[in-house]
């Protein structure tokens, strides 16, 4: 058959992938560089070139989505349906193997599964059987202990003895969680892909029979793959040898959740003879784009190694905007996102990228106070995020016992052991009495109503409120905020949640401190402070996000970008600490998995790019100087051009000029000088960083501890 026509739309060695011969074959797909034409050409080339059948090619993808695609396009290359063969993705494959081989797996014809809401749900009822606190033992971080270990393949047996007593009782709820699953005839995500492994390993006619029925195994982002998807597929493609794995080292993101970059790494060395294929050639981004992300990710050492270019437009140079604070720089953004659209541009051609999702209630400020439609994608806007509310509701116990809606969701948040027959008891007398929840909770307490744990519980919890306001009655807004927040158990109760999730609502939580600081209140109409700071947060958080039809800003974390374009992003927050992030210091390979993070905002940009960090920002509760992210310094300056804001000029910023002892004459400051302020005494330069009127120095106090001063207005005396 002629399938010359399959590599018309083909550049060479797009060609050289879909063409290449039996065995393993490894195709490192840049950003940009066509993998999904490759993938289903080589499909298409398999069926026509080779005379493979499509029920003997077995292709993995991690949405929906790109399944759905993939096939669509195969068939309309082939001219026929192609519904026998096996497409979709780890779950969805897992889930049909499972429905067909139910009694070699151990199962009910009939199981359900079970999503992550749901599972919490068994979770909390075995803790219960089991005797145990949620307050001690929160669901979430059973959960994610539960998730882990399925996802690296282990069931409680395969677990070590352990003498932690946490590790024990962890180990011990993992046991009676699979108790009750086979009980209710239920199986977890993680379950479906470890069931599936187990059933393929442990039963060999099964496990002949589909290594004899798929000759060929094609894998879509193979770097996002976890220690039991890959042991799927060895298991699957031994016998054949005939694997297709398509991925990008580079863009390695999702290690928090359980991927491995080393799948991808280690390839070569488990599949001997592998064909390296790398795929360059970018067809999104400008060669100035490519340039200023191929120099950041040299910087990685663990890569396999390849550099995008373009024969595309050179296109204009990075842009870069030093804001004073995080206000300026969302200032900055939005003024030139408008100036974008007054060109003629639509809205929706606009990404604002950050690291983390608390940095986007400062866009979203500005935005709404511009009118401008925006959409927070793959995410809740700031206000409308649980822990938010959480927050909130205790804060609207403070200005108003009388709330039931704010009484209902913090009750027992975090857990206190009150549980539902508790509240509705409150309930019910308050219906009966025609009480807020409060004032029914307070009878029932006093009067004898509930269990004397109960009493204890309610009684407890009031007592807090009570606490929280009489404590926080005379501190400002931010500072009541930051008190509630963390004398509630929010912060603790979160940082039980393991992994990014947690880390993000704590961050979120420590970000509503910081509105409530930049909150404007107007004394004038009468209001208090904190009822006018929640009807504030309850306006934004009612005005919705942009319709789906309508042209809007699009607004997204970096872990929510990959996969998506637009002509113009701005790459916002670039510091020490945000980003790279502070706990990516502390951990081996989370810089690097920082810096590949970096790589994908950056080639998300198609025309023009922009990246934005602020000299300060209030982190924490806190007013902090900020340094400029080592991603910034490994651009080459020749691909940066520094841009100001319309109204602001400012000097070159720091991190694009060498960096030497700062100041001049008699205010030059040396590492290890010893120098006196007038407020903080005796202290040690630590740091020098930037030039003339932005010059500033890191001094280590002996009363006042560490802090960064300009220069400029330190008046510092050398000792």
């Amino acid at each position: 058959m002629d399938v010359s026509h399959l590599f018309n739309e083909l550049n060479e060695t797009q060609r050289e992938a879909v063409s290449a011969g039996p065995g393993p074959l490894l195709v490192l797909a840049g950003a940009g560089s066509g993998k999904t034409r490759v993938l289903t050409h080589r499909v298409a080339w398999l069926v026509q070139a080779l005379s493979v059948s499509p029920l003997s090619i077995l292709a993995v993808t991690f949405t929906n989505k790109a399944a759905n695609e993939m096939r669509g396009r195969i068939e309309q290359m082939l001219g026929y349906p192609v519904r026998g063969m096996w497409m979709g993705t780890f779950h969805g494959l897992s889930h049909r193997l499972l429905r067909t081989h139910w009694q070699e797996a151990g199962l009910k014809q009939s199981f359900d599964i079970l999503d992550s809401d749901d599972q919490l749900r068994v979770i909390r009822r075995v803790l219960k059987d089991l005797d145990l606190d949620e307050g001690y033992w929160p669901p979430r971080q059973v959960q994610w202990f539960i998730n882990g270990h399925k996802e690296e393949g282990r069931r409680t047996e395969h677990l070590p003895q352990q003498h932690d007593v946490q590790q024990v009782q962890m180990q011990r709820v993992y046991k009676a969680y699979e108790e009750a699953c086979r009980r209710f005839g239920v199986v977890d995500f993680g379950e479906l892909l470890l069931r599936a492994f187990e059933l393929l390993q442990n039963h060999e006619p099964l496990r002949e029979h589909y290594q004899r029925r798929f000759q060929h195994v094609l894998v879509d982002e193979f770097q996002d793959t976890n220690s039991i998807q890959y042991r799927w597929l060895n298991v699957l493609a031994e016998a054949h040898n005939n694997i297709v794995a398509v991925g990008d080292d580079d863009q390695s993101i999702y290690g928090w959740r359980g991927a491995r970059v080393e799948n991808i790494l280690r390839f070569e060395s488990d599949y001997p003879g592998t064909r390296v294929v790398r795929l360059e050639q970018n067809y999104r981004s400008t060669s100035m784009i490519l340039n200023a992300a191929n120099a950041v990710i040299d910087h990685n050492q663990s890569r396999l190694g390849k550099k995008l270019w373009t024969d595309g437009e050179a296109g204009e140079k990075i842009k870069l905007y030093t804001a004073f604070n995080e206000v300026d720089e969302a200032r900055f953004v939005v003024d030139r996102a408008q100036a974008w659209v007054g060109t003629g541009q639509p809205r929706q051609s606009i990404a604002i990228l950050y690291r983390s999702n608390a940095q986007s209630r400062v866009f979203e400020e500005i935005l709404l106070d511009m009118g401008i439609p925006y959409r927070v994608y793959g995410g809740l806007r700031f206000f409308e995020r649980s822990e938010i509310k959480d927050a909130l509701a205790y804060l609207r116990l403070l200005a108003d016992r009388e709330s039931d809606p704010a009484f209902e969701r913090v009750v027992n948040v975090p857990s206190r052991g009150i549980g539902n027959r508790t509240l509705d008891a409150i309930r019910g007398h308050a219906r009966h009495s025609e009480q807020s929840l409060w004032a029914a909770g307070l009878s029932l307490c006093t009067g004898g109503g509930l269990s004397a744990r109960a009493t204890t519980a309610v009684t407890q919890f009031m007592q807090l409120i009570d606490e929280l306001d009489r404590k926080s009655a005379h501190l400002s807004l931010s500072e009541r905020t930051n008190v509630v927040i963390r004398r509630s158990g929010l912060i603790e109760h979160f940082r039980k949640e393991k992994g990014e999730k947690g880390e993000a609502r704590i961050e979120n939580l420590e970000e509503l401190v910081n509105a409530a600081g930049n909150f404007n209140h107007d004394a004038d109409e009468g209001v208090d402070e904190l009822l006018s700071f929640l009807s504030h947060a309850a306006l934004e958080a009612g005005e919705g996000q942009a319709e789906d039809w309508e042209d809007c800003v699009q607004l997204m974390s970096l872990h929510s970008a990959k996969g998506l374009e637009f002509p113009l992003v701005f790459l916002c927050g670039l510091e020490e600490g945000l980003f790279p992030h502070q706990r990516s210091l502390q951990e081996p390979g989370r810089l690097e998995e920082e810096r590949r993070l970096c790589y994908v905002g950056m080639t998300r940009a198609m025309r023009s790019l922009y990246v934005t960090y602020a000299e300060s920002r209030r982190l924490h509760g806190r007013d902090l100087y900020t340094s400029p992210s080592r991603f910034l310094r490994e651009i080459p300056s020749e691909l940066v051009e520094e841009v100001r804001s319309a109204v602001l000029t400012r000097p070159l910023p720091a991190m694009l000029a060498n960096q030497s002892p700062v100041g001049s004459g008699s205010a030059a400051m040396k590492l290890g000088a010893r120098v006196r302020h007038a407020k903080f005494g005796d202290g040690m330069v630590l740091n020098l960083e930037g030039q003339g009127g932005h010059a500033r120095v890191q001094v280590n106090f002996e009363r006042a501890g560490s802090k960064w001063l300009v220069l400029a207005y330190a008046n510092l005396e050398t000792i």
